[in-house]
């Protein structure tokens, strides 16, 4: 995990990865029903994507942070999927 948003800190990690996931939730239209624990395994999610699709085009190297802006962009592309899997939530009361 070394390198993960540019620091071995597991502290600095979980900040970023909350922010990261804060911001992804804030952009992608929709209620995504996480609590602070997913929305902060979605931000450090959305930097290993970031880190491993950028690796394998070339955009970065062997132990590269992907950087903020390609965290926040793979952590928007995991909610994305996420919403494709679960569909809508049936039950409870019909809309207004």
């Amino acid at each position: 995990m070394e390198g993960l948003l540019g620091s071995g800190s597991w502290l600095y990690i979980i900040f970023i990865g909350f922010i990261v996931g804060l911001l992804a939730r804030f952009l992608k239209p929709g209620n995504d029903g996480m609590g602070i624990i997913l929305t902060i395994l979605l931000g450090i999610a959305g930097a290993v994507l970031a880190s491993f699709i950028g690796q394998q085009m070339g955009w970065y190297g062997p132990g590269q942070a992907a950087g903020f802006i390609g965290a926040l962009v793979g952590a928007i592309v995991i909610l994305l999927i996420v919403s494709l899997f679960r569909g809508k939530k049936r039950g409870g009361l019909p809309p207004r």
